[in-house]
């Protein structure tokens, strides 16, 4: 039976906003003998280890370095989950390999579902200065063995698709480790895996997997690593549509670091099949959340125009889920984006304290009939 058909969701986590004192108390509670803490983070929050497996194909992976990308920590969660309810699947993936999963790198952004850690440093871009504390670990764990491959698990915004209609669910990036993009072998060791898991996901979500830009970034940790000789590939979840709370995402997130395991565990370092990795669509910025078309505003002169809306995410204290709040983007000819919902406004009124709708402010206009 194949993994998709069996995976399971750890229900202990429904949202996708995880409280670290939640996530803490379960690895202690359930994974004690498989976890160790590595640090903690500037707000003093443990920084645990999970280690799996008993092979001699060494991966290190991290999830939310930026604390409001929960998916991998789900992905990691969910994977674990579904492997115990299939332990023939389980032994098959983990005798050849030995994972060391890094949980929620940046504890103190995850608690207040920022990007940033509690001293406003975006770890992705703090390798060489090590400002903070939580990228040290990162480099020391990274630093304490050979690893064959690593996993850089992100998430990325709604805005971008595969091909200007469907949203890019997922992307991947073998990055690049010079300014001229060179295709490396490290590069193509994680072209070929990121191949495989193409393969077996695009019937799954046809259209809805991307390349992400692999522009290099002098600071970044990927970059960095793969510079360095440890092959890295990069993850990204994204949108997928009616599902802002990303459980769709979620799913298909596991069973893509699922597949990524089990090519790692076949490939052991060839690169075989990385052609592939070429024929995946790069990623597109094309849309908005909500694009209200055709508004007429109250003005002394007619003006007629597109208003462009993004949700801004937010941690409001008392609440088990995050909040999505509406903030105007653009206003004007919108004509060379799409919104993932769309309002035709003709003929409608625009009903407003203000003449014409503030950029980068909450949403505080109405459109009645």
């Amino acid at each position: 039976m194949n993994f998709e058909q069996l995976y399971q969701q750890n229900l202990d986590f429904p949202n996708r906003y995880i409280s670290p004192e939640k996530l803490f108390s379960y690895l202690q509670t359930n994974l004690s003998d498989h976890i160790q803490e590595i640090g903690k983070s500037y707000l003093e929050k443990p920084i645990f280890k999970l280690t799996v497996g008993t092979g001699d194909i060494n991966i290190l992976a991290w999830s939310q370095m930026h604390g409001n990308e929960s998916n991998a920590t789900h992905a990691m969660l969910d994977l674990l989950m579904t492997l115990d309810k299939a332990p023939e699947l389980k032994e098959e993936l983990l005798t050849k390999i030995k994972l060391d999963f890094i949980f929620m790198l940046n504890p103190d952004g995850s608690e207040r579902w920022t990007r940033l850690n509690a001293v406003d440093i975006d770890l992705n871009r703090d390798f060489h200065n090590e400002s903070s504390k939580e990228i040290k670990f990162l480099k020391s764990a990274a630093a304490s063995k050979k690893y064959d491959y690593a996993l850089n698990l992100h998430e990325q915004r709604t805005i971008f698709t595969t091909d200007g209609i469907h949203p890019a669910t997922l992307s991947f990036l073998a990055p690049s480790e010079d300014y001229e993009r060179t295709v490396t072998d490290n590069r193509k060791k994680c072209m070929a895996v990121i191949a495989e898991v193409y393969n077996h996901l695009k019937e799954l979500i046809p259209n809805q997997i991307g390349r992400y830009s692999d522009e290099f970034y002098p600071t970044s940790t990927g970059d960095n690593f793969i510079k360095a000789g440890m092959p890295t590939i990069l993850f990204e979840g994204g949108h997928f549509v009616d599902d802002y709370t990303r459980k769709g995402t979620r799913k298909y997130y596991t069973i893509a670091l699922y597949y990524a395991l089990k090519a790692i565990r076949k490939l052991n370092s060839d690169i075989e099949g990385w052609e592939t990795y070429l024929d995946i669509p790069e990623n597109r910025e094309t849309h908005y959340d909500i694009v209200y078309r055709n508004v007429k505003l109250n003005t002394d002169h007619e003006c007629i125009l597109d208003v462009a809306v993004q949700y801004r995410e937010m941690r409001e204290e008392g609440k088990d889920e995050i909040s999505f709040v509406p903030f105007v983007m653009e206003v004007g000819d919108v004509k060379q984006k799409k919104g993932w919902l769309e309002i035709d406004c003709t003929g409608k009124k625009f009903v407003s304290a203000n003449k014409y709708p503030k950029l980068d402010a909450e949403v505080n206009f109405k459109i009645e009939d």
